[in-house]
């Protein structure tokens, strides 16, 4: 186990950052993807094979991970309760926030030159 390289890269995607590795299932903000199709993720901002890491600038050009669709759904329940004493003003509310999962296939190194 400890001899294993592991390959991985850290990708931006909904706002957020995400360290990925290959055959690894990730839940992130919902894709206009449909489930079973393929995504490229561009926003590749560091990418390491165990022997040499490369950082990006904001980000590297060339290098993709690319990841199968395989569910999109809703989270839980977020409740949201505002309250004022002495007034009589209460507000209750909820939200649900959508998601896609994928399940990272390839991670692409940049074209060396």
């Amino acid at each position: 186990m400890y001899n294993e390289v592991m390959k991985f890269a850290v990708i931006k995607t909904g706002g957020k950052q995400y360290k990925v590795a290959e055959g690894e299932t990730l839940t992130i903000e919902k894709l206009p993807e449909a489930v079973g199709r393929k995504v490229v993720f561009k926003d590749v901002l560091l990418m390491d094979d165990g022997e040499k890491t490369i950082l990006g600038m904001p980000t590297i050009s060339g290098a993709a991970v690319t990841a199968e669709v395989t569910a999109t759904g809703k989270g839980k329940k977020v409740v949201v309760i505002k309250y004022k004493p002495k007034v009589r003003y209460r507000v209750k509310r909820g939200h649900r926030q959508l998601f896609t999962k994928v399940k990272i296939s390839k991670i692409d190194s940049p074209a060396r030159s």
